[in-house]
């Protein structure tokens, strides 16, 4: 176990998450969010604060993803990891995850499904593994074909979902199959520091947080879409079967609606962006959409608890925030 919990004078100390011989840092992740939502700028400013930044590269061109890498990295001059994250259901989800190793990127995540191909690639190279999963199987699982780290989501996060269970229930099986073996970081619906407390003192190792910084300054999403999330509440959260395959917890908009509503129905695909599609409607597209700023004709994903939410911020005062949350605890 990497992280040591100790209760004195109400504070609570934790050691430094390290994932492999990755240096050790805060155990924070900023989740990876596609697509252009976890930028280089998102990244580096996170790893600067000496946390663990990630890149959401599904939906970007291996050039793209590679310019990325390399601003996050002058962004953390030197600080935290750079870590990228990419949907195994991406059709070029192997391209990419071998321009990951070439730039030798620290650590790599990979979620909405599961490739045995990425822990034969990353073996013996500098970039560090950790699987996005929802039980503790597919835990189990990762821990024999050598992954570095687990990251447990629940179905309280945004975006594509694994499962209809919440994450500390999921947590609790996967840490007795993992027993201290690698590091095992809790993810879904984590916002505030009294969330890290309680993750990590359920034996967890780190926490994964990715809709609290859709809402920092350093994210370069529209500012139509941080307003989309001050502006609702979690009466408008819905969740949707994606093109992905995977249920998809977002806000809902006006597009969205008319999904449901069967109004927009099959088209002819552009992009092919996916292994497999179910041409409900076109995820990239929508995806796109509503990080430029047309919400109305986009999908805005977001985690379960989004409306607690009531700041834009700096990456920085979010995470010295959390961190002096944590000590209060």
């Amino acid at each position: 176990m990497v992280l040591l919990l100790i209760k004195e004078k109400s504070n609570m100390k934790y050691n430094p998450l390290q994932i492999r011989g990755l240096k050790p840092v805060i155990p924070i992740i900023q989740g990876g969010m596609a697509v252009r939502v976890s930028t280089g700028k998102l990244a580096g400013a996170v790893a600067k604060c000496n946390a663990v930044g990630v890149i959401g590269g599904s939906g970007m061109s291996v050039e793209e993803l590679k310019e990325e890498i390399s601003i996050a990295r002058k962004i953390a001059e030197g600080k935290g990891i750079i870590a990228v994250n990419i949907m195994v259901a991406a059709h070029d989800f192997l391209e990419l995850v071998q321009a990951c190793i070439d730039e030798k990127v620290e650590l790599l995540i990979a979620g909405a499904g599961f490739s045995m191909d990425v822990f034969k690639m990353t073996k013996g190279t500098s970039t560090a593994f950790a699987p996005v999963v929802s039980s503790a199987k597919a835990a189990k699982l990762g821990l024999k074909l050598g992954a570095d780290a687990i990251i447990v989501e629940g179905k309280e996060a945004g975006g594509h979902l694994g499962t209809d269970r919440p994450i500390r229930e999921i947590l609790k099986e996967v840490l007795e199959v993992i027993d201290g073996k690698v590091p095992v970081i809790g993810a879904g619906g984590i916002l505030h520091g009294s969330d890290i407390c309680e993750i990590l003192k359920m034996g967890a190792d780190g926490v994964q947080m990715a809709t609290r910084f859709v809402l920092s300054d350093e994210c370069i999403v529209d500012d139509k879409y941080k307003q989309y999330y001050l502006n609702h509440s979690k009466e408008d959260m819905h969740v949707f079967l994606s093109p992905v395959g995977y249920p998809g917890r977002a806000i809902m908009t006006k597009f969205l609606q008319k999904v449901e509503n069967k109004q927009i129905g099959k088209f002819p695909c552009k992009h092919l962006c996916l292994k497999s599609c179910n041409r409900r409607f076109c995820i990239i597209e929508a995806l796109v959409s509503a990080q430029a700023g047309d919400v109305d004709n986009g999908i805005v994903f977001a985690g379960e608890r989004f409306s607690e939410i009531k700041d834009i911020l700096p990456v920085k005062t979010i995470i010295d925030n959390l961190l002096e949350e944590i000590k209060n605890c």
